[in-house]
């Protein structure tokens, strides 16, 4: 697991998110979390909240945790590729179809970029399938949540999920930013734009209310379409987009061939084989 950073200018002027240590003892490491974020730092314990605080990031004895302010708050969100539903995911038949739309059989150790990486969940589900992932993170607080994720895989107790963590590498920026030096191995581009939503449990909604409150920039069309735009002028073998079953193509661009699931669907743009790639 490698992480590096791209530049990035930091949005001031959106909503706030601190970082706040959950125990006494941590103070001093969210402190330097806080300062490389450019985040505001609370103290442990600390109850009066800013009025503009929209979310906190906690520091916790096993890592980092990011959650809304207040009593009634749902719970945490955090980045945990050995929790028991990453686990159950690893036998889901949607891994499959994720695997054929992206080519895994095609070519021996395919180079993915994520190039939105969100939480992870797709680019560990690749990984696990034998991929090499580059996942690729705008949103430093994200990032972070991955940093940490990544860091407690590689350590993990359990072979095969260090092996996986082994196999992704990290990078905070915008993907559209990476020299093109960097995309000379890659084989496939996957983009999951986060909006609209598609999943209804729970758990989906917790996490997209939260993610749309603290980094929702208002245009759940544009940026997508900008970023397919230039996934289709790299030099890769196929671009993969993942879209909700009955919605249109992303940015209207009909794709070679789709994957259908129950739920979600792989657009497939197919620029050249595989092998040859």
């Amino acid at each position: 697991m490698k992480t590096e950073s791209l530049q990035r200018s930091m949005d001031v002027s959106g909503p706030v998110i601190a970082v706040q240590p959950v125990l006494p003892v941590l103070q001093a490491k969210a402190a330097e979390l806080a300062q490389r974020l450019g985040l505001p730092l609370l103290n442990a314990g600390q109850v009066d909240l800013p009025g503009t605080l929209v979310g906190l990031l906690l520091v916790g004895p096993e890592g980092l945790a990011l959650r809304a302010p207040g009593k009634s708050a749902p719970g945490a969100i955090a980045v945990d590729f050995g929790a028991g539903a990453m686990r159950h995911r690893r036998r889901g038949g949607q891994n499959e179809l994720l695997g054929r739309a992206v080519g895994v059989g095609k070519k021996p150790a395919l180079q993915v970029l994520d190039a939105t990486a969100g939480l992870g969940r797709d680019a560990f589900v690749l990984a696990d399938l034998g991929c090499r992932v580059t996942l690729v993170e705008r949103e430093p607080v994200v990032a972070a949540l991955l940093e940490c994720g990544l860091a407690r895989a590689s350590a993990a107790q359990e072979p095969w999920l260090r092996e996986v963590a082994a196999r992704m590498r990290l990078l905070t920026g915008e993907a559209c930013s990476l020299a093109a030096s960097s995309l000379g191995e890659l084989d496939v581009i996957y983009l999951d734009p986060m909006f609209p939503q598609r999943d209804k449990s729970a758990a989906v909604k917790k996490e997209m209310a939260l993610f749309q409150a603290l980094f929702d920039n208002g245009d759940a069309t544009a940026e997508p379409a900008g970023l397919l735009a230039w996934a289709l002028r790299c030099p890769v073998a196929r671009v993969v987009v993942k879209r909700p079953l009955k919605a249109a193509p992303l940015a209207g661009i009909p794709p070679s061939h789709s994957i259908r699931g129950k739920a979600v669907r792989y657009d497939v743009h197919v620029l050249q084989s595989l092998k040859a790639a």
